[in-house]
């Protein structure tokens, strides 16, 4: 199976293209640049530059899977669209990955851990998994503090790491093995995805505006 991966829930925007068969997951291309202001600027030239690599044209993708967050507004939204876009044009399937999972399935610390990314205002996104990196809490979204685990993967645990209290492992950010590491089992069973939907986990900074107030003496 040949799969699109797609990610801006972090800093890193990323685009990559690999093989699955079976357990097995083979990345053919990836490209990745760390710039929070370059989301929607970026990830389509990534994913086009991907696939040429790969020597990979769109319409033989099988599937995509997209990281849906947690992540700010802004940023998501860029990946999930063109992930949205690609899939309607190309008639496949698109999975959502959570982008706290996709770290966590590249992490390898041999114990319970923790994935923890930036979450920007001074608070991080944060999921705790086991040993085998199954999540069992979260995701979250808090401010750093001691999270009742010594280890953590993620952006947020080195930036945070001794507020946390944790020794941090790669990887960092999520990378395209990770992304279509955490959708295999749907992907690979050729399930109907869920729904497309954001991680927010915070209600956006634009509210509505009230009403209007009088400028004029009734």
């Amino acid at each position: 199976m040949l799969v699109l991966a797609l990610d801006t829930s972090t800093p890193a925007v990323t685009a990559g293209v690999a093989t699955l068969a079976g357990a097995d997951v083979t990345v053919l291309a990836e490209r990745v640049t760390v710039n929070p202001r370059a989301h929607g600027e970026l990830i389509t030239p990534h994913l086009l530059a991907a696939a040429r690599e790969a020597e990979v044209a769109l319409r033989e993708v099988d599937a995509i899977v997209c990281g849906v967050g947690p992540g700010p507004f802004t940023g998501l939204r860029a990946g999930m669209a063109t992930a949205a876009a690609l899939g309607h044009g190309l008639g496949i399937n698109v999975y959502p990955v959570c982008g706290l999972d996709a770290i966590a399935a590249q992490a390898t610390p041999g114990e319970p851990f923790l994935v923890v990314t930036d979450a920007r205002r001074r608070e991080v996104y944060w999921a705790a998994y086991d040993e085998h990196g199954a999540r069992v809490d979260g995701p979250h979204v808090q401010a750093p503090e001691p999270l009742g685990r010594p280890v953590a993967a993620g952006d947020g645990a080195r930036q945070y790491a001794e507020r946390l209290g944790v020794r941090v492992v790669e990887p960092y950010y999520p990378a395209t093995a990770g992304l279509v590491t955490a959708a295999r089992e749907a992907l690979l069973a050729g399930e109907a995805p869920a729904p497309l939907t954001p991680l927010y986990l915070r209600r956006p900074d634009a509210v509505e505006p009230s009403a209007r107030k009088r400028v004029t003496a009734p």
